[in-house]
């Protein structure tokens, strides 16, 4: 992979393809080419970013990498470009997805209570169209809840 193409392949993670990278692409590149440690911190990162990038501009271009940026982290990494260069270029970006763990309430249905114990509300039997069919106004038959004998 030349450094074009990791360039381009960390610009565009996640979206659609583009070709500048804003700062969170740029930080997300130097992590995961194991550039960002003790020596380059992600503070000098977001400080190189800020100065690389043209006044008013969100984001940087292949050139002002390739030309201001990758210079500047090879003098503090006490590295020559060229083995700069061949370190990110061999690198390309990872998704690193969560698989969420089972919350006990919402996934185990013997601990459901109420209304969801018997498979939740429904409005099938009922004319839900109008207000009439919704809420039942026979006063005698209801208690002080509210409910008649079919709804316990």
């Amino acid at each position: 992979m030349s450094i074009e193409s990791a360039f381009y392949a960390f610009a565009s993670f996640g979206g659609a393809p583009t070709k500048e990278m804003d700062n969170a692409h740029f930080s997300k590149m130097l992590k995961e080419t194991k550039v960002i440690g003790k020596q380059f911190t992600s503070t000098d990162a977001d400080l190189l970013f800020n100065k690389v990038k043209a006044k008013g501009a969100r984001k940087i271009t292949l050139s002002d990498f390739v030309d201001k940026a990758v210079p500047e982290i090879a003098s503090k990494l006490k590295k020559s470009v060229e083995e700069l260069i061949a370190d990110i270029s061999s690198c390309s970006p990872e998704a690193r997805a969560t698989k969420a763990d089972a919350v006990k309430f919402h996934d185990d249905k013997n601990m459901y209570t109420g209304v969801y114990k018997a498979g939740g509300p429904t409005n099938v039997d009922r004319n839900s169209g109008s207000l009439s069919g919704v809420v039942d106004r026979r006063v005698a038959q209801t208690d002080v809840r509210g409910t008649t004998a079919s709804q316990k």
